[in-house]
């Protein structure tokens, strides 16, 4: 089993680098001030629900039946509570999320329960902590989340394999969860009713995508970026559409800033002097089409940040301002050292279905962009001479002919995934539910567009490899020869055909890597 190489503190803030590096082992730390924090808000908790008026005063989850049942009783039983809130979400279908993202969520559900509010017993945040020091990873069904009530089935099967019930995966494996924590030393989580509604009712599962997402469409914004510079370079066109007061007067700061990147990638660059007045959009407004997705991504990465620090579960535990615990209401009045139980909508998914939708509508337009700009290399109408499909003996090889019919076919898949969903409402739960945001459905298929663009990036950097042995000019540009050199040392020359697959994904990591140096 691989042991843990990084270190995630859940003091503070999470990160996306913090969310991918869960797919792998990891220290999760559990200081003191957090185990303190988390023991008070479980005292709170017994305080409310057994001190004075805690009869007269139901807590949702701990006294009282689940969504719609709401206004019946509960088991009264701590540990039957908790199979009742388990068991009737077992209704997931389809295949299981990758591994990565399961984790990812996981980690973002800790760092939530970390933050005292949810009333959960420390040894449920000490043993979640634990889990990540393994490969140990729930296997969960894609469907059946409509986001609302947080990702109530996906978290409720990751909850069961913490349990030792359904499947897991053990260093990519899977198997009965009760073999695989076994396995990995790791101890089935005991819960009650209020620990494992804490742990299905937050969007966990949706900001784990979306942030996934996010990180993979950013990398891919700065590979566009710099293969677009390249692209420049190679066919030797003229930068004036990268002039700083030209971008400047069209008042995006996006734009601006992807100016400014794309003139520093180009510096020392100089034109062939033969290419036509005005390039095609693709290579023309290509600043103005980067930078509008800056623009974009920055709103998304503000929804991210804000869900990777926000508490997300219903009812919250708040802590009153003084030092003792009170029996409080849920009218959200407080006295100086009464805390209060309040309930509300803190699980509602509706930023991230927004911030995914956006995400997905970017990553198509990237798309369109790496396509458009490959179909210009490999037409010899258009890129200054070289040979169809930059074969090198066209008809007896067919160069990059497989390649772009495979980009026509992932952009035809992106811009079928990217009809928004967080406005597709439907009511469910007997109209309990009866607005529901869909960002579990619109962050996988975020997830999903993210991995084709990096393949899109892929093929165009292939592209661009092949054109410097087609017969385009050296880059004059240091750092964009540094980007072909990089490209031409791990990809051999297409010279004869041979399959490409491969080949892209190569092209597509080594990118990833030098979008994020």
């Amino acid at each position: 089993m691989l042991t843990p190489t990084d270190t995630v503190p859940l003091t503070g803030p999470l990160d996306l680098a913090a969310l991918r590096r869960a797919a792998l082992p990891l220290t999760v730390t559990v200081d003191e001030e957090t185990r303190a924090r988390v023991e008070r808000g479980r005292r709170l908790f017994h305080a409310l629900r057994h001190g004075p008026g805690g009869a007269d005063r139901p807590i949702y989850g701990a006294d009282t039946g689940f969504g719609a049942l709401v206004g019946y009783a509960g088991r009264t039983d701590d540990a039957d509570q908790c199979d009742n809130t388990l068991a009737h979400l077992g209704a997931g279908q389809g295949p299981d999320l990758p591994p990565g993202i399961v984790r990812a969520a996981l980690l973002l559900r800790t760092r939530s329960l970390a933050q005292g509010l949810s009333g959960v017993s420390a040894g449920v945040v000490d043993r979640l902590a634990a889990m990540f020091a393994t490969t140990f990873a729930p296997a969960v069904p894609r469907y059946g989340s409509v986001g609302a009530s947080g990702d109530l089935i996906p978290l409720a099967y990751a909850t069961q394999a913490l349990r030792g019930r359904g499947h897991a995966y053990l260093d990519g494996d899977r198997m009965p969860a009760a073999d695989a924590l076994a396995a990995a030393g790791l101890r089935p989580l005991a819960l009650d009713g209020r620990d494992a509604l804490a742990l299905v009712n937050g969007t966990s599962v949706t900001t784990a995508a979306t942030g996934l997402a996010l990180d993979t469409v950013r990398a891919a914004h700065r590979s566009l970026t710099a293969l677009t510079c390249l692209l420049t370079d190679l066919l030797g066109c003229d930068t004036g559409y990268l002039d700083a007061d030209l971008l400047r007067a069209y008042g995006h700061p996006g734009t601006v800033d992807v100016g400014d990147r794309m003139r520093r990638t180009l510096a020392g660059g100089t034109p062939s002097g033969t290419r036509p007045l005005q390039e095609p959009y693709s290579i023309r407004c290509a600043p103005q089409l980067l930078g509008a997705a800056e623009d974009a991504l920055r709103h998304v990465d503000g929804v991210v940040a804000a869900d990777l620090v926000g508490v997300s579960d219903n009812p919250l535990f708040l802590p009153g301002t003084g030092t003792g615990i009170g029996t409080g209401t849920d009218t959200g009045t407080e006295d100086a050292a009464v805390g209060k139980v309040v309930h509300g909508g803190n699980f509602f998914g509706q930023p991230a279905a927004f911030a995914a939708d956006l995400l997905a509508s970017v990553t198509a337009q990237l798309g369109n962009l790496a396509e458009r700009q490959l179909d210009l290399l490999v037409d010899p109408a258009r890129n200054g001479g070289l040979p169809p499909m930059l074969a090198t003996e066209p008809g007896a090889q067919h160069g990059l002919q497989g390649v772009q019919l495979a980009t026509t076919a992932f952009v035809a898949e992106i811009r079928r995934a990217a009809t928004p969903a967080g406005m597709q409402s439907l009511p469910t739960n007997l109209h309990n539910q009866d607005v529901v945001p869909f960002g579990t459905q619109a962050a996988l298929r975020a997830h999903d567009t993210a991995e084709l663009l990096g393949l899109l990036c892929g093929s165009l950097a292939l592209g661009l490899r092949q054109a410097a042995h087609a017969g385009a000019r050296r880059p004059t540009a240091p750092r964009c020869g540094e980007l072909l050199d990089a490209l031409t040392e791990a990809i051999p020359p297409v010279d004869p055909d041979r399959p490409l697959d491969a080949d892209v994904r190569a092209a597509d990591r080594l990118l990833v890597r030098y979008a994020r140096p």
